[in-house]
């Protein structure tokens, strides 16, 4: 049985999830609960995102997609489409989570079982990098907690299809 494959993502309310090369936002939480969900779990992501998050490797297996021969960390796997990353996941331990950037989550979105999603409640002026719209995708609403630091409010929702 194939193992479940979980997007996990925090994006404003016009669907912003970057801007000049990071994330538009400092959530300590935010950056728990991905810890905390990703821990001994698969994690695959674009070349892009490895660069800006190369400790990813702590604590997970790592799939990076890449057509370059740049290199990686000998504990880090490369692979060149998401079809490829996710057969290769299915051999590493844990469930597998796509981690962005953009065009993982625009080619994985109708790929998933369960999206995690941090809706930061905010309009993100600058986005350079955007979420899919996952509304259709992801109807329903698995849990929900709202929460809030100095600079943000934002809502950890779990959603199925």
């Amino acid at each position: 049985m194939p193992k479940p494959i979980h997007l996990i993502v925090a994006c404003s309310e016009n669907r912003v999830i970057g801007r000049n090369g990071g994330l538009p936002w400092s959530i300590p939480e935010d950056s728990r609960f991905f810890q905390e969900k990703t821990r001994g779990q698969t994690v695959i992501m674009g070349a892009r995102c490895f660069a800006e998050w190369p400790s990813c490797v702590r604590d997970r297996d790592v799939v990076v997609l890449s057509h370059e021969p740049h290199p990686l960390p000998a504990t880090v796997h490369r692979a060149t489409s998401l079809t490829a990353a996710i057969a290769l996941g299915q051999a590493l331990r844990g469930d597998i989570y796509l981690c962005g950037g953009q065009r993982v989550y625009e080619e994985g979105l109708g790929l998933g079982d369960v999206l995690h999603l941090t809706l930061v409640h905010a309009q993100i002026q600058g986005g350079d990098t955007f979420f899919p719209d996952w509304r259709a995708q992801f109807p329903r609403e698995l849990s929900r907690r709202e929460s809030q630091d100095a600079n943000w409010r934002y809502t950890f929702l779990s959603l199925g299809k």
